[in-house]
């Protein structure tokens, strides 16, 4: 089973994820902002993680900085979602794997998990 760590301050948008993610067959954690979702990262191993951009304590471009410095990490596909379109470019950029808009499509990220992890 494929597993996914959904980074997201919203408490709304991280239980609504958790659960759809969970009914596609995806086991899934949550974590509150970047600090919280590196150590979960650790325990967890997560095959990709869905990332906001707007976070307390460390924001998304800061998760990925971070991820981009750590090997591990490093190597998980990231997809942001965000409601700010105008960051497109900047995390492209960054590497990201796909790049999400609030509100999103559930079949647009359906498909862009399977076809990060495939």
């Amino acid at each position: 089973m494929k597993k996914i760590l959904v980074i997201d301050d919203d408490p709304q948008m991280r239980k609504m994820l958790v659960t759809r993610l969970g009914k596609n067959g995806y086991l899934v954690e949550a974590a509150c902002d970047g600090v919280e979702g590196l150590e979960k990262w650790k325990t967890f191993k997560p095959n990709l993680i869905i990332l906001d951009v707007c976070m307390p304590n460390m924001d998304g471009f800061s998760f990925v900085q971070e991820s981009k410095a750590n090997e591990e990490i490093e190597s998980v596909p990231i997809i942001v979602l965000t409601s700010r379109e105008e960051m497109v470019d900047i995390f492209a950029g960054e590497g990201v794997s796909g790049y999400l808009i609030k509100p999103y499509n559930e079949e647009e990220m359906l498909e862009k998990i399977e076809s990060c992890l495939s």
